[in-house]
């Protein structure tokens, strides 16, 4: 995999709408070496291919693993480590559950807990113990605003993003004295595949192209936290800080 030559962007989740449009804008700056993983190769090769025409000069590799094997994802990040210098790793895998069904059904509600907070924690633990030792490289978490206080219409999937959030925290943290930098990305409701749902009930929806716009300005400027769009940082704010007497009484 080793371009010496080639800025080396690694996109695990490659195949959902914001990671894609990243990944677009990314390709469009500069040739690249793009390392994409997925769970499903067909998707995987698709994306690639519209990236290779989009870029030919770009160097574009396709993977795919299980997301929620640990030791699989230990292998995973270790070969590509193996290939060279990682410049940035964004991961940004995830689903957005029924709330009601993960309330009755355990099963999907561990499933869900997994993929979208244990499974980006795993991903990035591996992929930060090669960063610290080359003392350079960026690694970019999508998470979400959900993630920022406990809601009823949402809260399995807001305690995962949760999770990843103070994880990040944490991360950073560990590696302020370092080069690396460590970025959270926390999107709101943004209009793609999986919020398809939402918009059929008349919720307003950030545009896909917008939001890549803001993750990938904020993580080239070096943004620790990423609100996107940026309004979700004062709205978010204001929720966070609401008495619980009077955050109890909403419908959210």
């Amino acid at each position: 995999m080793l371009e010496h030559n080639k800025k080396r962007i690694v996109i695990i989740g490659a195949t959902s709408s914001i990671a894609e449009h990243c990944a677009r804008l990314w390709i469009t700056g500069e040739a690249v070496e793009l390392v994409l993983v997925g769970r499903n190769a067909e998707k995987i090769k698709q994306l690639a291919m519209d990236l290779n025409v989009r870029s030919p000069q770009s160097t574009i590799h396709q993977l795919t693993v299980n997301f929620t094997q640990a030791s699989d994802i230990q292998d995973l990040v270790g070969n590509i480590a193996a290939g060279g210098k990682l410049d940035l790793v964004l991961i940004a895998h995830g689903s957005l559950p029924d709330q009601q069904e993960c309330q009755s059904n355990l099963s999907t509600c561990a499933d869900e807990m997994q993929i979208n907070g244990v499974s980006p924690v795993l991903f990035a633990e591996a992929f930060i113990e090669y960063m610290e030792k080359d003392n350079s490289g960026t690694l970019a978490v999508i998470g979400s605003v959900a993630g920022d206080r406990g809601r009823k219409s949402n809260y399995i999937y807001g305690a995962a993003k949760g999770l990843v959030t103070r994880y990040i925290q944490g991360l950073q943290h560990r590696l302020a004295n370092t080069k690396v930098k460590v970025v959270l990305i926390k999107p709101g409701p943004t209009e793609t595949p999986m919020t398809a749902h939402l918009k059929q009930q008349g919720a307003k929806l950030a545009s896909v192209e917008d939001v890549a716009e803001s993750i990938v300005s904020g993580i080239g400027i070096g943004m620790p936290v990423i609100y996107a769009p940026a309004k979700w940082k004062l709205i978010m704010m204001i929720i966070r800080h609401l008495p619980r007497f009077i955050f109890n009484k909403m419908d959210i």
